[in-house]
């Protein structure tokens, strides 16, 4: 099969979906998968076109290996159909996890938000510190509050620098321990990535474009009032949602390279995710902030623990001990690939470690890729359908990669048909204003169609 030839195959014509659709979450689909979420989380609309494209049953189990904030359980959930996701990530697979927990009494949640934003407030006005939504002018200086909440210096090192102000900092060190004081278990999850979701977009001094940075200081920011609104709209969501909160959505926290451990041999009936692309992107960075003041990373070891059970998409989360890159030593095109990069670099000049790099991560992305792929095929059930979205990139000195090509053939090397590669849309890349193009791979797991129903992992 000549690869190249599926983005114009038949069976993309006939059923991919638009390139013009974009990648932002629609109004309608805002019902909790807009609790927290990745900027760059792909859209709950591409996972409806793969269940209806696949023509799942009921009952027939759907599996997202790299699930990040959950967009595909969720998705699986409103649509009835039970769902597992893998993610290392501790923050991603705990919001995975409460998004898809929709068995909370909402009136409850209210009640006890409402309680703690008391406590908190009567805390901080104690201590003459006020947290209004109406901020002193642009330029103002900070009031003087003596002996501020923070963080030991070496949880401050793991964040980037000024990602949030001290007085922003102090309020919700003070709303954090107002929770804990006053914990209710049952309440605790969803409490607390409301919490997440503020900080990111409207406590810290974050903005996303599409890369995580820090905009214009803030020297202080209200937090209480945004927090209860965030889990009042989680509240609303919930009288939406707790009808249809009996679907089973199953939750590991694990590498995706090694998913025997955390599930049962032929037990999915799909797969629809979104891994890493090979680029410079610390995924790590996008949920720091949250991860740290929320207790997920507690230290560098945590951090470094965490980036091992990883796919190697950057240069940032690769060690000495790596191996994956084994797996793809005869692939001539990934290693033609990967010398394109260091003749680029060493023609350029490029010396600093993390440009050293460039060549090895390539190829230790697509060797985590295939590791995944061969590990994946005892979990699958004879004829499950697959769609892995993932985009074109030139983050490495220029050099174009074909994701989606490239993981095709490493799919078919591992005994999987590949149905199609569809184009999902086109975007600018800011390096080289090149259109880049985001797919999703289409394969196919041999055997008949299975249509025995869900089996618990």
């Amino acid at each position: 099969m000549h690869l190249a030839s599926l983005a114009t195959s038949e069976d993309q014509t006939d059923h991919s979906p638009s390139p013009r659709e974009d990648n932002k979450l629609r109004l309608e689909d805002r019902a909790a998968h807009d609790w927290y979420r990745f900027v760059l989380s792909f859209p709950p609309h591409l996972v409806r076109t793969y269940i209806d494209r696949f023509g799942l049953e009921p009952g027939q189990c759907v599996l997202d290996p790299f699930c990040g904030t959950g967009t595909t359980l969720v998705e699986c959930k409103k649509r009835g159909f039970p769902s597992c996701g893998v993610e290392p990530n501790p923050m991603a697979s705990f919001a995975s996890r409460t998004k898809t927990d929709w068995e909370i009494d909402p009136e409850e949640l209210v009640a006890h938000a409402a309680r703690i934003s008391k406590l908190a407030l009567d805390k901080l006005v104690s201590q003459g510190i006020e947290d209004e939504e109406r901020l002193p002018l642009f330029g103002a200086g900070p009031r003087i509050v003596p002996q501020l909440k923070t963080l030991n210096p070496d949880l401050l090192k793991l964040l980037l620098t000024d990602s949030i102000s001290p007085l922003p900092l102090h309020k919700t060190m003070v709303l954090l321990e107002t929770l804990e004081e006053n914990k209710e278990p049952r309440l605790m999850a969803h409490e607390l990535i409301a919490l997440a979701r503020s900080l990111v977009n409207e406590i810290s001094n974050l903005h996303f474009g599409p890369e995580i940075g820090v905009a214009a200081i803030k020297q202080d920011a209200a937090v209480v009032a945004p927090w209860l609104r965030a889990v009042k709209n989680i509240a609303s969501d919930l009288r939406e949602l707790n009808h249809m909160a009996s679907t089973p959505a199953i939750v590991h926290q694990a590498d995706a390279r090694d998913l025997a451990v955390v599930l049962r041999p032929r037990s999915v009936d799909a797969v629809i995710t979104s891994p890493p692309y090979p680029n410079e992107k610390d995924y790590t960075r996008t949920t720091r902030l949250e991860s740290v003041l929320l207790g997920f990373i507690k230290s560098k070891d945590d951090l470094r623990r965490l980036k091992q059970n990883l796919v190697r998409s950057n240069t940032r989360s690769v060690y000495k001990s790596d191996t994956d890159d084994r797996l793809v030593e005869n692939h001539d095109e990934i290693q033609r690939i990967a010398a394109s990069i260091e003749h680029r670099r060493i023609e350029l000049g490029k010396t600093s470690g993390f440009e050293r790099l460039y060549a090895r991560v390539t190829k230790l992305y697509f060797g985590g890729m295939l590791r995944h792929l061969m590990d994946l095929r005892p979990i699958l059930r004879p004829g499950a359908r697959l769609a892995y979205v993932v985009g074109d990139q030139a983050s490495y000195l220029r050099v174009m990669i074909r994701t989606g090509q490239l993981l095709a053939g490493l799919a078919q090397s591992a005994g999987y048909e590949v149905v199609g590669i569809d184009l999902f849309r086109t975007r600018l890349a800011t390096a080289t204003k090149e259109q880049l193009r985001e797919e999703v791979v289409i394969l196919r797991w041999p055997g008949p169609t299975n249509t025995r129903g869900w089996s618990p992992s």
